[in-house]
């Protein structure tokens, strides 16, 4: 996943209304939503995702914790650092912080979950993987796997819920 640029949609350090007007790219509030949209969408949330599952899981691996601690390390993270990639955009685009807060707690939860749900019910269900070292291919493929999967079942998710306002709607409307 990639972090969006925001700032190719303002060329001002203030927060001003005119830019808005051209938002149509990012969705509108109708059940319209491109899948344009939603994928731009989901590959943010994954990007930040991914950062927090790839560090938890390197690091509960390196310590040689269990696999449940690793996972639940990999999970906060995941959310963490998703959290933080949006909290940033809008906080940076002039949203007071418990504002922002606010916006990545509903922009993002939703497409999290269900990504850390898939992206570790694959590692969790690929024989040896959760038992790999970090220097095994097994290690990699699965959690990379799972990433995949991970955003071809979030993507539909994430344009539903940005189709009716919801998700990644609600932070586009802040910056």
């Amino acid at each position: 996943m990639t972090v969006m640029d925001h700032t190719a949609h303002h060329t001002t350090t203030g927060h001003h209304p005119a830019p808005h007007e051209d938002h149509g790219h990012h969705g509108d509030a109708g059940p319209g939503a491109s899948w344009g949209t939603a994928v731009r969408a989901t590959l943010h949330c994954l990007t930040g995702c991914a950062v927090g599952e790839i560090l938890g899981m390197v690091i509960g691996t390196a310590l040689m914790w269990g696999n449940v601690a690793t996972m639940v390390l990999a999970i906060a993270l995941a959310f963490l650092f998703g959290y933080s990639f949006t909290l940033f955009a809008v906080v940076r685009a002039g949203l007071d912080l418990r504002s922002a807060v606010k916006v990545a707690l509903a922009a993002d939860t939703v497409s999290i979950a269900v990504m850390e749900l898939v992206d570790n019910g694959i590692i969790a269900l690929v024989p040896g993987a959760m038992e790999a070292h970090l220097s095994e291919g097994l290690f990699w493929s699965s959690l990379l796997g799972g990433f995949a999967v991970a955003f071809l079942i979030t993507t539909p998710v994430n344009k539903w819920m940005i189709g009716r306002g919801k998700g990644h709607a609600v932070a586009h409307a802040h910056h």
